[in-house]
């Protein structure tokens, strides 16, 4: 990503990427519409840093931008016909599925990024500031809860209309099958695992390999198709 270098931070130049990528994507695309949602979520951590809401902005900084560039990654070997991982496969190869709502592709963008990408950006900002995971809690938490009160507002947004959200429509029964905030203690917990495993390379790939099917498997679920 070296095209990120060239603007006034890192965080710009994330901001620079998503939304060139969101006017290049059709709206309907189901990448498209978890762009949006994260272009949204990475401008206000971009407002944030600039009004020093961060306790560590430099942490922050590093934590966003390497916690970007995996899904960047995965949106560059989609467009290279390239295989991305196995947690990002079920969004790419689903974005244009008519049966699929809006609502199913934010949330599994958000299930890819937060149950797998996030961990590991985790572990990427340990190694490139050398510090301990726990020397970001507080800015995990902090973006953490800038993604919480995104996703009450996705739901507003992308909720179909009362007529159409009855208990037996089955995207009810989706959105109870998937939480947020047990997604973001599970990534915290998995990045402190990946640390202590870090010296043990064999052991760490295989426990990221087996977090990036099971991510995947879910995001597959949260794509079931619910209209011809």
């Amino acid at each position: 990503m070296a095209q990120l270098e060239h603007l006034s931070t890192p965080v710009d130049a994330v901001v620079s990427r998503l939304r060139a990528l969101d006017a290049a994507l059709p709206e309907r695309d189901g990448v498209a519409v978890f762009n949006r949602v994260y272009l949204t979520v990475t401008e206000e951590v971009g407002r944030r840093l600039d009004a020093g809401g961060f306790p560590d902005p430099r942490a922050a900084s590093a934590l966003d931008v390497r916690f970007a560039e995996r899904y960047l990654t995965a949106v560059d070997a989609a467009a290279e016909d390239r295989r991305p991982p196995a947690c990002w496969r079920p969004l790419f190869q689903l974005r244009r599925h008519p049966g699929v709502r809006p609502l199913q592709f934010a949330l599994a963008g958000i299930n890819a990024h937060i149950g797998h990408d996030l961990a590991l950006a985790v572990v990427d900002t340990c190694r490139t500031l050398g510090c301990e995971p726990a020397d970001l809690e507080d800015e995990f938490d902090r973006v953490g809860d800038l993604l919480g009160a995104l996703e009450e507002r996705i739901r507003e947004d992308l909720m179909p209309g009362p007529d159409l959200l009855q208990i037996a429509d089955p995207l009810t029964h989706l959105l109870g099958s998937w939480s947020l905030e047990r997604a973001r203690d599970a990534a915290w917990s998995t990045a402190r695992a990946l640390w202590a495993l870090r010296r043990l390379d064999d052991v760490a790939e295989e426990f990221a390999d087996r977090l990036d099917a099971a991510v995947g498997f879910a995001g597959r679920i949260l794509l079931t198709p619910l209209t011809d």
